[in-house]
């Protein structure tokens, strides 16, 4: 045990009604970069947290080197040496890089109550110059990008001399270009000896940065794996322990449905220009582009939470005059945001509660009492038809995990009878077994005849799932394929050229 930086065994959590933690193990070696992974609610945040003393564990014991400690908060683990970098970064904007740097411990002056602030800047200099880092010590951390942010918070973790950096999700919100960035003060970490545990569900950046992986299920420790002898199936099979759905079905090239949404000529200032298409019933229809090409613009257009400057939609062939999202829905139009926690849910509310909420006038007496019976008989019906993974239908959606809170989103629309669903991200921050689950379910929607919209960026999730692709560059639909036709090249000629070269055959050129 001696070579080990952490050692952490026999790790139990319970929770009200959660068994988060059972019997887990694990290790992290000095210069290591060990990947944490397994689906949500797997149990790979709750051990970290315990590591990081933001929870106490039940039972087990841990070991810092050789040496065992009760970690009872997380600033007695900053002076142990373990920093936990969390997914909601945890910067006051208003303050500078050297002030966020070195919050409640800033260098003063001989009086006392004044802060020398030369002091502080120069201190952070110098932790910013040795991560190589090129940010000012006096700019404004709300002008920094989100990468930019991620960086100020390995700066801050290592002002404290820490040993163990637990990094959760650390590239969700981050660019290509900037996770280059992010690995390369990873690496320059681990050769400085700095055992960094590293959760994520992008298995295939795993093969870039990482060791070792140690896979969770269910609060249960699975298997470590080399990663270089780990293949993505053999670490996916381990995660889900069964076999998980791959592939959407072979969709016709025609679905020879009538349409059920259409919209023409939608025109919102610079962001949407010109925006034709049709969607069928039954249908698939993805929309890909890069970030910023307008595929969210679109869908809040036509959910009535943006106003238009000009342009019609049409449902069932009708004229749908839609200015709200209550419009929406009176048409038959459910709209699932990117951000299912902040547009989607009320997460303080039980499943129950926001299953009905988008209806709730169709569960109220003459007199405006709630039908309670109608209310629990719903919300059980969808927590079995959707496979909602909840302790009971009065449990807090904040506690359920993001697939299952993703599942409650679509119980809300379907119990609102709604026809033409709109999937902003529908798999964003969930884990591939939850997305194997979203993707049967969206199926079964279609199969049922229900439309579907779907917003990705995702490339492989689109060619998976899409009958038809629009594609969108800078407010404008610059390309329209057919599940045959479409591949990454194709999507991605179309996603960066900036003047519309459509051939439709589905009323994108009028």
């Amino acid at each position: 045990m001696s070579s080990l930086l952490v050692h952490m065994e026999g790790i139990e959590k319970s929770f009200p009604g959660v068994h988060a933690l059972s019997q887990c193990h694990f290790e992290l070696l000095p210069g290591e970069v060990h990947a944490l992974v397994g689906e949500n609610g797997a149990g790979k945040s709750t051990l970290m947290k315990i590591l990081a003393g933001v929870y106490r564990k039940d039972v087990g014991r841990i070991y810092l080197r050789d040496r065992e400690v009760d970690l009872h908060n997380p600033r007695e683990a900053l002076h142990q040496g373990i920093s936990m970098i969390h997914q909601e970064l945890n910067l006051m904007p208003h303050l500078t890089v050297a002030q966020n740097i070195f919050i409640g411990r800033e260098p003063r002056q001989a009086v006392r109550f004044v802060l020398d602030d030369k002091a502080i800047n120069a201190q952070a200099q110098a932790l910013l110059d040795s991560l190589h880092l090129d940010i000012a010590p006096r700019t404004r951390v709300g002008d920094l990008t989100v990468a930019r942010q991620q960086m100020i918070e390995i700066a801050k973790a290592l002002s404290y001399n820490a040993e163990v950096l637990i990094m959760d999700e650390p590239t969700a919100a981050l660019t290509e270009s900037e996770i280059d960035e992010l690995f390369r003060v990873i690496r320059d970490l681990r050769a400085k000896g700095v055992g960094i545990v590293y959760i994520s569900h992008r298995l295939e950046e795993l093969k870039r940065i990482s060791d070792r992986i140690t896979v969770m299920r269910d609060g249960h420790y699975i298997d470590t794996l080399m990663t270089v002898d780990a293949t993505i199936d053999q670490i996916i099979s381990l995660m889900v322990g069964r076999t998980i759905y791959q592939s959407a079905p072979e969709v016709p090239e025609d679905l020879g449905q009538p349409t059920v949404l259409e919209v023409r000529g939608l025109n919102r200032g610079r962001l949407l220009k010109d925006i034709n298409f049709t969607l069928k019933q039954g249908e698939i229809l993805g929309f890909a582009g890069l970030m910023g090409a307008g595929r969210t613009e679109v869908a809040r257009a036509i959910f009535g939470a943006d106003p238009i400057d000009s342009g019609e939609i049409y449902v069932n062939g009708k004229p749908a005059h839609i200015a709200s999202p209550n419009d929406a829905v009176r048409h038959g139009i459910g709209y699932l945001s990117e951000d299912r926690k902040r547009y989607g849910l009320t997460l303080k509310m039980d499943v129950e509660t926001n299953v009905v909420l988008a209806s709730m006038s169709r569960f109220l007496t003459a007199l405006g009492v709630v039908r309670r019976g109608k209310t629990t008989e719903t919300a059980q019906h969808y927590v079995k038809a959707l496979s909602i993974r909840t302790p009971g239908i009065q449990q807090r959606v904040k506690n359920l995990s993001g697939g299952n809170q993703q599942k409650v989103v679509i119980a809300k629309w379907l119990t609102a009878d709604t026809d033409i669903l709109i999937f902003d991200e529908p798999t964003r921050g969930i884990d591939v077994g939850a997305k194997s689950e979203i993707y049967r379910l969206l199926n079964e929607l279609a199969a049922q005849g229900k439309s579907i919209i779907m917003i990705s960026s995702e490339l492989e999730e689109v060619l998976r799932m899409s009958h038809r692709i629009v594609v969108m560059c800078e407010g404008r639909i610059t390309g329209e394929l057919s599940a045959a036709e479409a591949t990454q090249e194709r999507i991605m000629k179309f996603a960066t050229q900036r003047t519309a070269a459509v051939q439709s055959k589905s009323g994108l050129s009028q």
